[in-house]
């Protein structure tokens, strides 16, 4: 039931962000200035915290996505879907291990 909810959750957070994402980038069009120093705000440390947790949703929402098809489309999914959630989890877990540390040191300045 968990990577259910995970699934939905990290899809509804995506999808807000592509929102906002493409109306910050059209902003550029409007008002370069604008742009400019919204663009600035992203350098903040809370954005980079925020960017975090971007890449682990996506990397969540992409490593269960892939068992979600498998438990669908392959006969042998469901026998071997706790096996596939352990995988999805694991792969997962290695993925963020080698992005977060590179990443908060370039947040939190270690990283220049």
């Amino acid at each position: 039931m968990w990577s259910w909810v995970a699934h939905r959750v990290t899809g509804v957070l995506i999808f807000f962000f592509l929102l906002v994402h493409v109306l910050d980038t059209a902003l550029v069009r409007v008002s370069p200035e604008a742009y400019n120093q919204i663009i600035g705000t992203y350098r903040h440390w809370i954005m980079g915290l925020g960017e975090a947790g971007l890449v682990a949703a996506v990397v969540l929402h992409a490593f269960n996505g892939v068992r979600i098809i498998l438990v669908d489309f392959w006969a042998k999914g469901p026998r071997y879907q706790r096996v596939m959630l352990y995988v999805a989890l694991g792969l997962f877990v290695v993925t963020m291990a080698g992005f977060l540390p590179r990443h908060l040191m370039n947040v939190f300045g270690g990283g220049h």
